[in-house]
C-alpha cells in the first residue's frame, strides 16, 4: 500500500510579506494548484491514503474558492482516504461550513486517540488542546504485529517542557510499537530514528512561502509491503517554485558592476522562476559604491522575486581620519567620540558616508 504524508500546506496564506498584491495572489493560487497536483500524483501512482498532519489552512477565515477546491478534490477521489489531523493554524470552522463531510475524509479529535485500520496497517492520531500530556502518552496502545503509523502536529522534544502545548515528547513515544510517526509543524523535511523499531518524520511544507522556508519542499511517499511487513519512505520534491538565500562575499568590490559580477557567479544554477534573497557580506572600502535599489531592480527583472540585504562592513582605519579636515573626516570623528558599540558605530558611519556621497539611504 502507498501512502502520502504531507503537512503544513497553509492554503490561502496572504503571501504579502515580500510580494506585491498581484504576485501574492499568484502564489496563493500556485499553492492551491500544487495541492491539486499532489492529489493527481496520488491517483496516478495508486496511492490509497493521504495523511495531512496539520495546518492545511493558514487562518480561520478562508476563501470559498480554497474551501471548495479542498472539498471537491476529496469528494471526486473516493478511492483515496484523506486522513486530516488539525494543527495550530487550523480551525473547526472549515468543517462546520460543509453540509456533508465526505465519507473518505477521516478526522481526529483532541479527546482521545482515534485509529483507522486498513488490513494490518493502523493509522492513529490525536490533536492537542483536550487531554493532558499524561493522558496523551499513556493511552496510546498499539499491537506489535501491526504496521503502526501515528500522526501528530507539534514541535519535537526529547524532554518535558514547561509549556507543553503542541510539544511532542519523543521520549514518551518510544517503545510504543510505532513504525512511522507522521509529524507536522516543522516546515523542513526531517526523518530520524525514533527507537529500535520506528522512525519519526516531518514531511515539511508543500511550498515555501518566505525566506525562512528555503530548500526543497514536498511530501513523503510511504510504500508498505503488508505481507513482508516492511515500510519504505521517500521524500518527493514537489514545489512549483523554489526559494533561495544566497550569501555573496563582495569584499574588494568597488562599484555596483563589481558587485553584480560577484552575485552573478553565485546565481548560475538558480532557475529564473525562483524567489531569491541575496545577502551581501564582507569588508568594503569607504569610497566604494553599491546601489541596492538598482541591483534589486535588475534582479527582479531576471527572477520571479529578488530582495537584497547589504550586510557589509566598512574596511576603515578610524585613526586615519584623526586630522582629516574634510566633511567626512569631521563626521567620522564626531561619531567615534560618542563611544557607541562597535557595530552601531560602523552602521552610523556607513549610512552617513552614503548620504554624504549622494547615495540613496534606505
Amino acid at each position: 500500500m502507498k501512502i502520502i504524508h504531507c503537512s503544513d500546506l497553509h492554503l490561502d496564506s496572504k503571501m504579502k510579506s515580500n510580494l506585491d498584491s498581484k504576485k501574492a495572489k499568484e502564489r496563493r493560487n500556485e499553492i492551491l494548484i500544487t495541492y491539486q497536483n499532489m492529489v493527481k500524483y496520488a491517483v496516478e501512482n495508486n496511492v490509497k491514503i493521504i495523511i495531512i498532519a496539520g495546518d492545511m489552512f493558514d487562518k480561520k477565515n478562508i476563501t470559498q474558492k480554497a474551501r471548495n477546491i479542498v472539498i471537491d478534490t476529496i469528494k471526486f477521489n473516493p478511492e483515496i482516504d484523506f486522513i486530516y489531523l488539525k494543527g495550530n493554524h487550523d480551525e473547526a470552522g472549515f468543517l462546520e461550513q460543509i453540509e456533508e463531510i465526505p465519507s473518505n475524509l477521516k478526522l481526529f479529535t483532541n479527546q482521545e486517540w482515534v485509529t483507522y485500520k486498513y488490513g494490518n496497517i493502523t493509522i492513529s492520531g490525536i490533536e492537542f488542546g483536550g487531554k493532558s500530556e499524561y493522558e496523551i502518552y499513556n493511552t496510546l496502545f498499539l499491537e506489535k504485529d501491526n504496521i503502526n503509523i501515528v500522526t501528530m502536529h507539534g514541535q519535537e522534544s526529547l524532554y518535558d517542557q514547561k509549556d507543553k502545548s503542541e510539544t511532542i515528547n519523543l521520549q514518551k513515544l518510544k517503545n510504543k510499537n510505532i513504525d512511522y510517526l507522521a509529524l507536522g509543524h516543522i516546515h523542513k523535511f526531517k526523518a530520524e530514528k525514533l527507537d529500535s523499531r520506528g522512525i519519526y518524520c516531518y514531511s515539511g511544507c508543500l511550498e515555501g512561502r518566505g525566506f525562512d522556508e528555503c530548500g526543497e519542499k514536498g511530501f513523503v511517499l510511504l510504500d508498505i509491503n503488508e505481507e513482508e511487513k516492511t515500510l519504505n519512505y521517500q521524500f518527493i520534491p514537489f514545489a512549483s517554485r523554489h526559494l533561495y538565500e544566497i550569501v555573496v562575499d563582495v569584499s574588494g568590490c568597488f562599484t555596483s558592476i563589481d558587485t553584480e559580477k560577484k552575485i552573478d557567479e553565485k546565481l548560475t544554477k538558480i532557475e529564473k522562476t525562483a524567489l531569491i534573497k541575496i545577502v551581501l557580506k564582507g569588508k568594503v572600502e569607504l569610497e566604494s559604491e553599491r546601489d541596492i535599489t538598482y541591483l534589486e531592480k535588475k534582479y527582479n527583472s531576471m527572477y520571479y522575486f529578488a530582495k537584497i540585504y547589504d550586510e557589509t562592513s566598512l574596511n576603515i582605519d578610524y585613526m586615519s581620519f584623526k586630522h582629516d579636515v574634510s566633511l567626512k573626516g569631521e563626521f567620522i570623528r564626531l561619531v567615534i567620540e560618542q563611544n557607541l558599540p562597535e557595530e552601531e558605530t560602523k552602521k552610523i558611519i556607513t549610512t552617513g558616508i552614503k548620504a554624504l556621497s549622494g547615495e540613496e539611504v534606505i
